[in-house]
């Protein structure tokens, strides 16, 4: 799968992550006569533990790790002026190879946007959803209309579900008597129940359904289909304004003395940059396309003035709140240290599909919406972004409430104990950011890269709520122990709220709430703007558009002003999806082969 001395392919794909390498599979299937390259910055994952094995997630964020890119935000006093650091994926299959293996789906109204409120004929729900249903072999019940059943990706509950998991499920639904629980919590269409989470993990092998094994992989035999792996992709070459190819150097994080000697590459057909939220963008803008005062800034003679190149930056603000637990909770946290005495226990289950190495520990969730108390919580900050947004949209979810049985941080700094994280997420944040080049030369340059969170007191009034939901279901599972105090509110030792490190057990479900006075919303917001962190959840920076809004493609993914080039990841979502990006990514691919295979005269398998 190597280029060898070749120069000249049909398409070429700039970046490597999960929706180029879907849509590059699925031509290479259709057509194995398409000579079809992907450059990719980062390494081969191929039958690597890190990569395979779901329960070595957490791996990929230690500060050595080089299978993803920690891009550095602008240090902002919206959140305490900190600098937000936001992992992307680094290696072949981008994400899919690096994240949680969370399955999560966006509601059904998030894409029906997509066509309505964003002007993309054929992007609505009842489109995409077939194209759901075709990546995916959902193991954990037959005949479930919004799911499909012969994809090459498998969905499961893993390999285990913890006790943890179990009690967040009973004492919410014992707690929550304007909630119940929910069949299948990723169905598309209806949300603010309790129930299991589904994961991207093959119930037989206990293998992570990443994109390259089953994409790229298992077409070695296809000596057209050639992967590039530690080069950066620089711009794009242009013949006027057809795209034609790509320029290229090495990779300067997997080798910092790598040769900076750009090589080129052309493509007979089609251009696809598929460089994720932080790389297509600033791709674009090196090669001329973009907005006009970033390109003269950098040095990059301007082809195309594009306003939307690199802004819309999206995320999720999320925190994972820490409680300590019973001896007797099944948690990933011994796993996570790397105990010998416990990998081995479970190395030994996870061929057949069991045990903790073949799960991820997020066992159970909601995504919630208020009820008329709640949005008294949420107050006036939110009022507008509810009545304009939510209120007449049942399908989508303000928040995400769910329970992980470790300690979601990081261990090195927490005593070796078992933990659980009950974290909350925004589901659709108001604030958004921006991703843009330093240097129109460097390809390896660090982003200007401006997360925007908490820019919106929306936003802020979300957090703050969710905490409260969080905390009132984690204290009363029977392993809670105590909170973990490094990870909560200084609220004043004569508060209500006031956090607690060693408990005998749990509260009484019938407990009364906390009341939370003004001096704890206080205390709480400053935790919240201090704590929050990426959820990883990158989108948005290369919008599909029309043009005069901001659009940066169009809704065939050709990128405004030139020819023969189109954006093909998570970076053209014009608006936010309830859910991790994995999915949505997925399904992009899947359209962009759709698209693709209709304009060189191919029939898709």
């Amino acid at each position: 799968m190597s280029p060898g001395g070749d120069t000249n392919f049909d398409i070429i794909f700039a970046g490597g992550g999960t929706a180029a390498c879907l849509t590059a599979g699925r031509l290479a299937a259709a057509d194995p006569s398409l000579k079809i390259l992907i450059v990719e910055a980062g390494e081969h994952t191929k039958d690597e533990p890190a990569h395979i094995q779901p329960a070595r997630y957490f791996s990929h964020l230690a500060p050595t790790s080089k299978t993803v890119t920690f891009n550095v935000g602008k240090a902002s006093d919206k959140i305490g002026g900190r600098s937000l650091i936001t992992p992307s994926g680094r290696c072949l299959g981008g994400g899919s190879s690096v994240n949680f293996t969370m399955y999560t789906r966006g509601s059904a109204s998030d894409y029906d946007d997509w066509e309505t409120v964003h002007e993309n004929p054929g992007w609505g729900a009842k489109d995409l959803l077939p194209l759901m249903k075709k990546t995916e072999t959902y193991q954990i019940k037959p005949g479930e209309a919004t799911h499909g059943y012969s994809g090459p990706l498998k969905v499961s509950w893993g390999g285990a579900f913890t006790n943890v998991g179990q009690q967040f499920l009973d004492t919410a639904l014992a707690i929550d008597k304007d909630r119940g629980p929910i069949d299948d919590i990723n169905g598309l269409f209806k949300c603010n129940g309790y129930g299991k989470w589904q994961k991207w993990i093959d119930a037989d092998t206990g293998k992570r359904s990443d994109v390259p094994h089953y994409f790229i992989y298992n077409q070695e035999h296809n000596k057209n289909l050639v992967v590039l792996t530690g080069q950066k992709v620089k711009r794009v070459v242009f013949e006027g304004s057809k795209a034609v190819g790509l320029e290229y150097v090495g990779d300067t994080v997997l080798r910092p003395d790598v040769d900076q000697t750009v090589k080129t590459v052309y493509a007979s057909k089609l251009v696809v940059i598929a460089g994720g939220a932080f790389g297509s963008p600033t791709i674009l803008e090196r090669s001329g396309i973009g907005r006009k005062d970033v390109l003269e800034k950098n040095g990059v003679p301007v082809k195309v003035d594009l306003l939307g190149v690199g802004e819309n930056y999206q995320d999720h603000n999320v925190c994972f709140i820490p409680y300590q637990a019973s001896e007797d909770a099944e948690t990933l946290d011994a796993l996570f240290r790397g105990e010998p005495a416990e990998v081995e226990k479970w190395l030994e289950m996870w061929p057949k599909g069991k045990g903790l190495m073949a799960h991820n520990g997020l066992d159970a969730g909601i995504k919630m919406r208020p009820t008329e108390e709640d949005l008294k919580e949420l107050g006036p900050d939110f009022e507008h972004r509810w009545k304009t947004y939510f209120e007449n949209a049942p399908d989508k979810p303000v928040i995400w409430v769910g329970v992980c049985s470790c300690f979601l941080g990081d261990i090195t700094i927490a005593p070796p104990r078992k933990y659980y994280s009950v974290g909350y997420f925004t589901e659709y944040p108001v604030s958004t950011g921006s991703v843009h080049i330093t240097s129109g030369d460097d390809a390896n340059a660090p982003h200007d890269f401006d997360p925007g969170f908490l820019s919106d007191q929306a936003d802020t009034a979300t957090l703050r709520w969710g905490y409260k939901k969080a905390r009132e279901i984690a204290r009363r599972m029977s392993s809670y122990r105590g909170e973990y105090l490094p990870g909560h509110p200084k609220f004043s030792p004569t508060s209500e709220a006031f956090c607690r490190e060693y408990q005998a057990g749990s509260i009484a479900l019938d407990s009364p709430k906390i009341k939370y006075s003004a001096e704890d919303d206080k205390a709480l917001e400053e935790f919240n703007k201090l704590y929050v962190q990426t959820a990883w959840h990158s989108l948005g920076t290369c919008a599909m558009k029309p043009r005069s809004k901001g659009g940066v493609v169009d809704s065939r993914l050709n990128v405004y002003g030139v020819t023969n080039l189109k954006v093909g990841d998570i970076s053209i979502a014009p608006g936010n999806v309830g859910a991790n990006t994995y999915s949505t990514a997925l399904t992009i691919g899947e359209k962009s082969a759709i698209l693709i295979a209709e304009e060189l005269g191919i029939k898709l398998q």
